[in-house]
């Protein structure tokens, strides 16, 4: 069975979703939304581009990420040793 691990390291995340076709994104109707300087909900957007997701830097993706302190969940091959893009983000423990 293919395990899922946890980071919060930027480049280590970066170098996963860029490997897989990842861009980093935020939920459109949540994209500064609450009146503070934050994307929203995040996501990683993979092939083409999904019409409820606005596109955003990574900077401001991590300095979301960061502020509402979470980690990224995620799984480096299925458990048929293909490349996964499962991810998940998740409060830091």
């Amino acid at each position: 069975m293919a395990q899922a691990e946890p980071t919060t390291n930027h480049d280590e995340i970066r170098k996963w979703a860029e490997q897989r076709g990842g861009r980093p994104a935020s939920v459109k109707a949540t994209h500064h939304q609450r009146g503070e300087e934050d994307a929203g909900i995040l996501r990683i957007d993979f092939g083409e581009k999904e019409e409820s997701l606005d596109e955003i830097s990574w900077d401001e993706w991590f300095q979301t990420f960061d502020k509402a302190q979470l980690a990224f969940l995620h799984q480096d091959k299925t458990a048929d040793g293909k490349p996964s893009r499962f991810f998940k983000l998740v409060r830091r423990s």
